[in-house]
C-alpha cells in the first residue's frame, strides 16, 4: 500500500507536469541546487552508477557527476534534457517517463528523484525504481522547499503559491517495492536578489499554468512585498531560507 501524503489524480498530475515541458534554460537559471550534506546522505557506500528520474536540467545530476558517479538522466521533456546535455555533455540521457525508463534491470546503485516524485505515479515509479536498483543499491527522494517556519518566508510562500511545502511528518507516497525508509532534514540559505525571487516564482507550476491576469497579480504582489513591505532594493542580495527533505530506502526484494 502506498505511503501517505497529498496526491494529484492522474489527469491533474499530467496537466501540471506539462507546464515544465518547455523552458529548460529558465528553470536552470532560477532554481537552486541541493546542499552537499543532503547529496552525501542519499549516496550508498561505494556507489558508482545512478539514475536520476525526472532529472530536468540536471540540478542534482551535476552534483552526482561531481562525486564521480556515472549518471543516466531520465526526463520526458526534450527541452529540459537539452539544457542538461549542454551543461553536462558526458551524461547519458533518456527521454522517457519515470515509470517506464527502458533502462536495464539492476543497473544503478542509486535511483533518485529530486523535486520530481510528486509528478509521477507513485506505485509505478516505485516498481520501476526497485527494478533498476542493483543489489546493495538505494532509492532516494529529495525536495527543496521554502522554510516556512520563518514568518516572512511563510508569507512569501503564500504570495508565490508555493504549494509544495510539506508538513514535518510528511512522507512521499510510495509502493511496497521500496522499504526501510529513513529521512533527514537539512536547513540552508540560498543567496538571491528580489528579482531572482520573482523569476523563481515564474518557474513554478502555478505561475506557468496561470492566466496573464493571474500572473500580473502575482508579480505585483511580490514586488510590493519584497520592495515596499520588506524594504529590499533591486539588485540587493538576501538569504532565502530553505529546508531540504530527503528520504532513502532499499528495494524490498534485495
Amino acid at each position: 500500500m502506498a505511503r501517505g501524503g497529498p496526491k494529484f489524480d492522474d489527469r491533474r498530475r499530467r496537466e501540471l507536469a506539462e507546464a515544465f515541458l518547455d523552458g529548460g534554460a529558465h528553470y536552470e537559471q532560477v532554481r537552486p541546487g541541493y546542499p552537499d550534506a543532503a547529496v552525501d546522505w542519499i549516496l550508498p557506500p561505494g556507489a558508482s552508477t545512478a539514475v536520476d528520474l525526472g532529472a530536468g536540467t540536471g540540478k542534482l545530476t551535476g552534483q552526482l557527476v561531481a562525486r564521480g558517479l556515472a549518471v543516466t538522466a531520465v526526463d520526458p521533456s526534450p527541452s529540459m534534457l537539452a539544457e542538461l546535455t549542454r551543461l553536462h555533455p558526458g551524461v547519458a540521457v533518456v527521454i522517457a517517463p519515470a515509470e517506464a525508463t527502458t533502462l536495464p534491470s539492476g543497473s544503478a546503485d542509486l535511483v533518485v528523484a529530486a523535486q520530481a516524485w510528486h509528478w509521477f505515479d507513485p506505485g509505478a515509479a516505485s516498481r520501476e525504481a526497485a527494478r533498476l536498483l542493483a543489489p546493495g543499491g538505494r532509492a532516494a527522494l529529495v525536495w527543496n522547499q521554502l522554510d516556512t517556519s520563518v514568518p516572512w518566508v511563510h508569507r512569501l510562500s503564500r504570495i508565490m503559491h508555493a504549494g509544495d511545502v510539506h508538513k514535518p511528518d510528511y512522507h512521499p507516497p510510495t509502493g511496497p517495492e521500496l522499504t526501510g525508509w529513513e529521512s533527514a532534514v537539512f536547513r540552508w540559505e540560498d543567496p538571491i536578489t528580489p528579482e531572482g525571487i520573482i523569476e523563481l516564482t515564474k518557474s513554478r507550476s502555478y505561475y506557468l499554468r496561470a492566466s496573464e491576469k493571474q500572473r500580473a497579480r502575482v508579480e505585483a504582489n511580490l514586488a510590493w512585498y519584497l520592495h515596499e513591505h520588506l524594504g529590499h532594493r533591486d539588485g540587493g542580495q538576501l538569504l532565502l531560507p530553505y529546508i531540504t527533505q530527503a528520504w532513502r530506502a532499499v528495494a524490498a526484494t534485495h
